[in-house]
């Protein structure tokens, strides 16, 4: 895929960058492999733990979707600071724009509203920070992000972790949605949440403990937004501790659990989360999902491409 006339922007609608000196290596980059990129970012700008503040994210984000010579936007870290934009961003100029709209943990409180409003498609991807700037670029994650991109149709394989249980054999299609489990949870009563109609649902979080997993899991299910969902498959969930107040209560016992406790398909190892190496999924593609004991494919489609 030819680099030199697609217009990349960065935006930071949430963290700042952690090392600045290794986001300006990582503009540079993309630049000599040929993009055109767009920063948005200043860090001159940066206000606490934020981008800059919610005015100045905002207009990052603005700016980015109004530039005519950028096709793709890409967040340029999570962390904090999407939900406090949600009630000033006009969701339907960003469905105008046309662009590609990337990034995944604190981005799915962009994606679920973008999608409820207008049905636009955004994707759960790399983003600057870290995926970018890394002295080693991980070549599964960029090379899935760009595959994607190329389209027409996207391919995810994913496979169950030695000692982890089998998974449950599934031929299932249906709209992919998800994200970030205690963005999506946040969402929840609001008006910026939507569960998309018999769908496969995606999750994926990062020190956040078993117990706390199953508790966001259940309270989606309580709240209505896993009925009638074709299957719910888990990303990783990495960074948490047990400890002996736990009891032989780990991740493996929870999955079992809510295998026993919902009405849907439950499946594990999905390539995606706060890891090194993360599939690129598309927030709202038609998905195909067959799975086998040790593994699956997800098989995307119907998404923009550049």
């Amino acid at each position: 895929m030819s680099t030199s006339n697609i217009g990349i922007a960065i935006a930071a609608p949430s963290g700042c960058p952690l090392d600045i000196a290794a986001y300006n290596l990582g503009v540079q980059r993309l630049e000599q492999q040929g993009f055109l990129v767009h920063n948005y970012y200043d860090d001159d700008k940066k206000f606490q733990r934020f981008g800059g503040t919610d005015e100045w994210r905002l207009a990052q984000l603005n700016a980015a979707a109004a530039d005519p010579a950028v096709q793709v936007v890409i967040a340029l870290r999570g962390s904090y600071g999407m939900s406090r934009l949600l009630p000033s961003i006009d969701f339907h100029k960003m469905a105008d724009s046309g662009k590609l709209f990337v990034g995944y943990s604190d981005f799915t409180a962009f994606q679920m509203p973008l999608m409820k409003q207008t049905g636009r498609i955004s994707f759960g991807g790399p983003m600057m920070c870290d995926d970018f700037i890394r002295p080693e670029p991980v070549a599964y994650t960029l090379d899935q992000f760009w595959n994607c991109l190329r389209g027409p149709v996207h391919q995810v394989r994913g496979a169950v972790a030695d000692g982890a249980a089998d998974n449950p054999l599934l031929d299932v299609s249906g709209k992919l949605w998800g994200g970030n489990l205690a963005m999506m949870v946040s969402l929840l009563g609001t008006p910026y949440f939507q569960a998309l109609e018999q769908g496969i649902c995606f999750i994926e979080d990062v020190s956040e403990h078993p117990y706390r997993v199953e508790r966001m899991v259940l309270q989606l299910f309580y709240a209505g937004a896993l009925e009638g969902q074709r299957a719910l498959v888990l990303g990783d969930f990495s960074g948490y501790k047990l400890s002996p107040v736990d009891n032989g209560y780990d991740f493996d016992s929870m999955v079992a659990y809510l295998r026993q406790r919902l009405p849907i398909p439950v499946l594990t190892g999905l390539p995606f989360g706060h890891i090194k190496e993360r599939a690129t999924l598309p927030y709202g593609g038609m998905a195909h999902l067959v799975s086998s004991e040790r593994g699956f494919d997800l098989t995307i489609s119907d998404y923009p491409t550049l």
